[in-house]
This record gives structure tokens, C-alpha cells and sequence, in this order.
């Protein structure tokens, strides 16, 4: 689910409480959080609702003036309309790991640890690490050919790396945080 930036602030202001989108099927749920680089929201609900089920009260939730700015918004997306409802919870806890650029040793062993279980019986993870750290910036369909991979598949391993405080997302592409700088540092003097 994609928030924009003045909807997220809205939300972390308490102006904003609901979020409308036409799904064919959901891609949050309630309980769970949504994690931006502008910070986490949990999913207090998801619900779906028939547009002529939308109240005032729920537009006025969603920061939108009339029913005729919602159907602006939902345009001509196919799928369910779903109610969401949405709070702010804080900042990105991803930043904080970024930024680390000395790794203690237990941090490093963790970390190693943690890469090897998803690097599997296809090592992937360094691979990855350095091409991003070799061409910062990078579309993700380039970056994905040179390593023969499919584009989902690859954005899709990226995002667990910045899961992981290793990888920042750019305008276009992506670099490696300093974190991912400091561990690919270690794991190229250890081989």
C-alpha cells in the first residue's frame, strides 16, 4: 500500500485516520504495520465497503472534502473498495540501523548469521550488496540483468536488504547505508 507524502503527514498529525483503495486483493491487513522511510503506521482495519457505504464522516476520516474528490482519487482502478484505518506509530526503525557505520562484533556475527540463512543454497546478498555499492543509483532493471535475475524478484530481495539496515532507496535505484558499507567491508577482508 502506498501512502504519499502529504496523506503520511496527515496521518502523523492525527488529521488523517482512513485511507480508501480498490484492491483486487488486499496487500495490507489489519494488526500488521506499513513501514515507509517516513516512519510506521499500524493497520487498525481493513474492511470492505461499498461505495455507497462510504459516510461522510468516513471522507471527512479520510481527508477528502466530498465523495467527488474520493472517486477523483480511485479513478478507474478495478478491484473491491476497502476501508483502511491507520495510525502513526513512529519513525522508521530502518534509519537507525543505516546510519551505523561501525559494526561490534556481535552485531557483525548477527548480521552474518542472518545473510547466510537468506542467501540459502543461492548466495545472493554480497553479490547484490556489490553491485549496488559499485553503481549507487542504478535502475533496479539494470541491476537486475546484470545479475540475470527477474526485476520483482530482485526489488523484492532489496527490500529485505534495507529490511536489514544494508541498502537505501533513491529517487532511482538504490546505495548501499552505511551499515551495508561497514559489513560488506568486513565480509570482503574475511574472504
Amino acid at each position: 500500500m502506498l501512502i504519499n507524502a502529504a496523506d503520511f503527514e496527515a496521518i502523523k498529525a492525527g488529521r488523517v485516520d482512513t485511507a480508501f483503495r480498490r484492491w483486487v486483493r488486499p496487500s495490507v491487513k489489519a494488526g500488521g504495520t506499513l513501514t515507509t522511510a517516513a516512519g510506521v503506521l499500524a493497520i487498525e482495519a481493513v474492511e470492505a465497503v461499498a461505495l455507497n457505504g462510504v459516510t461522510e464522516q468516513d471522507l471527512k476520516r479520510a481527508g477528502f472534502a466530498d465523495r467527488a474528490a474520493l472517486d477523483a482519487m480511485l479513478g478507474n482502478r478495478t478491484g473491491t473498495l476497502h476501508r483502511i484505518r491507520l495510525r502513526y506509530v513512529g519513525a522508521d526503525p530502518r534509519a537507525a540501523l543505516r546510519e551505523a557505520s561501525a559494526l561490534s562484533e556481535a552485531d557483525a556475527a548477527e548480521l552474518t548469521q542472518t545473510i547466510e540463512r537468506m542467501d540459502g543454497a543461492t548466495p545472493w546478498v554480497r553479490a547484490t550488496l556489490e553491485l549496488i555499492g559499485e553503481r549507487p543509483g542504478a535502475p533496479a532493471q539494470e541491476l537486475a540483468e546484470v545479475l540475470e535475475r527477474d526485476k520483482t524478484k530482485f526489488k523484492g530481495n532489496v527490500r529485505r536488504l534495507k529490511s536489514l539496515g544494508l541498502t537505501e532507496s533513491l529517487a532511482v535505484g538504490y546505495k548501499l547505508s552505511r551499515r551495508g558499507e561497514a559489513w560488506l567491508s568486513r565480509a570482503t577482508a574475511s574472504a
